[in-house]
């Protein structure tokens, strides 16, 4: 068998989807890779993006960070989400999305450490989006996540 030498990381994407590889075969059952989605959905959300995302993003963001829900718990919240609503609200997106990146993660060693990165960059992007607190709780709140 041959082995090629490992590619260097040219864009953004690309560690993501290295970083999301790291998430699922994560041993651990809380589901680490959910916060991986939201944080890197939400630091690269634009106009274009669809509400239904945005809101996931930041559902899942708060939720962690705030709440301190595991990955399968806002896995577990974005599926009732999912099956009760129709109409998704409108996020505000902030110009700066944390000083965190997931090139950042993905340089810290694989373990406990790019745990902890991970759990850091869910918070610093949550931060970035902070403004939209209000708006997050009274959608959980309206359809009974809270």
């Amino acid at each position: 068998m041959t082995i090629l030498p490992r590619r260097a990381m040219t864009t953004e994407y690309d560690a993501y989807q290295e970083l999301c590889s790291y998430s699922l075969a994560h041993p651990a059952p809380t589901f680490l890779h959910q916060h991986v989605v939201d944080a890197f959905a939400a630091q690269h959300a634009s106009e274009t993006t669809k509400p239904i995302q945005v809101t996931f993003a930041l559902v899942g963001l708060y939720l962690h960070i705030e709440r301190n829900f595991t990955g399968r718990q806002v896995q577990r919240a974005h599926m009732a989400l999912a099956s009760r609503t129709s109409s998704w609200p409108t996020l505000a997106l902030p110009a700066r999305r944390g000083s965190i990146t997931v090139m950042d993660v993905l340089a810290t060693p694989a373990g406990p450490d790019r745990d902890r990165a991970i759990d850091a960059w869910c918070a610093v992007v949550w931060d970035a989006y902070r403004d939209n607190e209000p708006a997050v709780t009274a959608f959980l709140r309206r359809h009974g996540i809270l």
